[in-house]
């Protein structure tokens, strides 16, 4: 297994997740060139992606979907609702749509999508199982609802959002309606919302948390890490490797040892 944030923030979100034999990308907000520059310092290239999910239709997760299709050939999982927002998208020889809730198969995988709670007209977190374990995926959401902390159980490797420190936000520059935007139920969780989540469903078996989409202005990669550390170390269930994304490079990545067959 092996799982890496290629970009995360407000300009350009993509996640890497590589399992069984097969590599996603979890959202495309980077050029289809800048894409490939990423992928290489990994060893990789577009003709080594599989295929792309896609969680909503904001401009930072979705602008480089069509070229990196298109040049590779990808098929695109999008929600059924989120496909008639993107009129740029252009044309995609293997579009798959999905409805929020649903669950699929790709490959060896084994998909769950599930309803997220921000200003978009559907968007969606991932859980995706293979035979190395289950990745979750919830970025750009402004409340965990049951919902989501249910369908993020049991992850051998979380991607969650820890997008503001409170009050950074308060703060800082943002004019007032930008704030509300960002603080409310449909906007970003903060720092302390984020810890809060992973003190729900952290357990023995979570070996690392990507602490993703992190605000430039209104929070720092050193306290969302060190606050989620030291929940996490409160609990005494486990001590995952956390890996702050960046916006300008690619993160270090989570490489999974093989988990010990079950009898």
């Amino acid at each position: 297994m092996r799982v890496c944030l290629l970009a995360s923030g407000s300009r350009g979100n993509t996640a890497l997740v590589e399992a069984d034999g097969c590599r996603l990308l979890i959202d495309a907000g980077l050029s289809a060139r800048e894409a490939d520059r990423r992928l290489a310092t990994l060893g990789l290239s577009g003709n080594d992606i599989h295929a792309i999910l896609v969680s909503h239709e904001h401009h930072d997760h979705v602008c480089g979907i069509g070229p990196l299709a298109r040049r590779y050939g990808l098929p695109v999982y999008i929600d059924s609702e989120t496909v008639n927002h993107l009129p740029k998208l252009g044309t995609i020889d293997d579009l798959r749509l999905f409805s929020a809730g649903d669950r699929f198969a790709f490959r060896d995988l084994t998909i769950d999508s599930f309803a997220t709670a921000h200003d978009a007209v559907n968007p969606v977190g991932f859980a995706i199982d293979s035979s190395e374990g289950r990745v979750g995926f919830a970025t750009d959401l402004g409340v965990a609802t049951r919902l989501v902390a249910e369908r993020l159980k049991s992850c051998r490797v979380l991607v969650l959002e820890a997008n503001h420190d409170e009050q950074m936000l308060l703060a800082g520059p943002y004019p007032w309606k930008l704030k509300q935007r960002i603080r409310s139920r449909l906007g970003h969780l903060s720092n302390v919302d984020a810890v809060r989540l992973l003190s729900e469903i952290c357990w023995e078996g979570l070996e690392a948390v990507f602490v993703a989409h992190l605000s430039a202005e209104n929070n720092c990669p050193d306290l969302a890490a060190s606050l989620i550390e030291t929940a996490l170390t409160e609990q005494g269930l486990c001590r995952p490797r956390i890996v702050v994304g960046q916006q300008a490079y690619a993160s270090s990545c989570f490489i999974g040892r093989p988990l010990p067959e079950t009898a």
